[in-house]
């Protein structure tokens, strides 16, 4: 969309949750489309804004004056979409100015959280050309780019040491938006530097209770057995067996592993639902999976997968 050559589609439709960059994404495009054209006319607002504007030009009887404007930009970009309900006439000028900008060559962005198909009390003319050209789902940002993202967000806090552990339990637990993940890490630094203490693995989990909370979702050690067994090929009833073979041992170890680190429970508690294992069997695969990981590449990427899955 901010290339120098014609767009494919148009308009271009960004459709994703809260807090997923769909904001941050329209100013880059802003700004790339800038770059590549230093004269154009850009235009960025939310729908909440296009309806006070249009019924304040209206009520001034400046209407000629504000679809003059509107239709003299060369990229027009509007957020929240969702919020351009009721109103009839105001949807009806953001059509007409569809039709212009696009009769034009010119380009247009929408953002919202939802799909167009979805928006309340929007005309269906009007929905029809917000999903003519490309509707672009973002999606919410998978444990990798979460880790990227705090990672880079540490380089403004030079002076503080946050250790890989932390950032490793942030990245892993705070998966609901990005927002609500750099807030986090944004509130565990502030708070260190008022105290005077060190950032921890300990006081993440004491001081964003809240944020953890709202982000973990219940996985279950069965739901953990159930992933596992499928991953590896062996039968569900291997993990509270006694069979020794390896082929069965290290994916029942994996399985009690992950259960210690996606669900709250006890070594004792994750050793019953293991064929009544003793609690020490379970620290020791613990333990073990944490080292095999560090050193074999082909462990470490058979968790990640095991992760992402039940973390999806």
């Amino acid at each position: 969309m901010a290339a120098t050559e014609k767009p494919q589609f148009s308009p271009l439709y960004l459709k994703g949750s809260t807090g997923q960059g769909k904001t941050h994404l329209l100013h880059a495009i802003g700004h790339a489309y800038l770059t590549n054209h230093p004269h154009a006319r850009i235009f960025y607002c939310s729908a909440e804004r296009f309806m006070v504007e249009f019924v304040q030009a209206l009520r001034q009887n400046q209407m000629i004056e504000f679809k003059a404007r509107l239709r003299g930009f060369d990229l027009l970009l509007v957020d929240d979409i969702q919020f351009i309900i009721g109103k009839a006439s105001a949807q009806e000028e953001l059509l007409y100015t569809i039709d212009a900008l696009l009769a034009e060559g010119k380009r247009l962005v929408f953002a919202a959280d939802r799909a167009p198909q979805a928006l309340d009390g929007v005309e269906p003319r009007l929905l029809s050309r917000l999903s003519m050209g490309l509707v672009a789902d973002i999606q919410p940002a998978d444990i990798e780019l979460r880790r990227a993202i705090l990672e880079n967000r540490l380089q403004r806090f030079a002076s503080v040491d946050v250790p890989s552990d932390v950032i490793e339990f942030l990245a892993r637990t705070i998966n609901r938006n990005v927002r609500e993940l750099v807030g986090g890490l944004n509130k565990l630094i502030a708070y260190a530097q008022l105290t005077g203490q060190q950032v921890s693995l300990q006081l993440a989990e004491e001081q964003l209770t809240d944020i953890l909370s709202a982000n973990r979702r219940r996985i279950t050690i069965d739901e953990i057995q159930r992933t596992v067994c499928q991953f590896y090929r062996i039968d569900r009833t291997e993990m509270s067996s006694k069979r020794r073979a390896r082929a069965v041992v290290r994916p029942r170890q994996v399985a009690m592993y992950l259960a210690k680190v996606l669900t709250p429970r006890s070594y004792p508690e994750i050793g019953r639902k293991f064929g009544g294992r003793d609690h020490s069997t379970v620290i020791h695969a613990v333990r073990l999976i944490e080292e095999l990981r560090t050193r074999d590449a082909d462990m470490d990427g058979d968790v990640r997968s095991l992760l992402r899955q039940l973390e999806s």
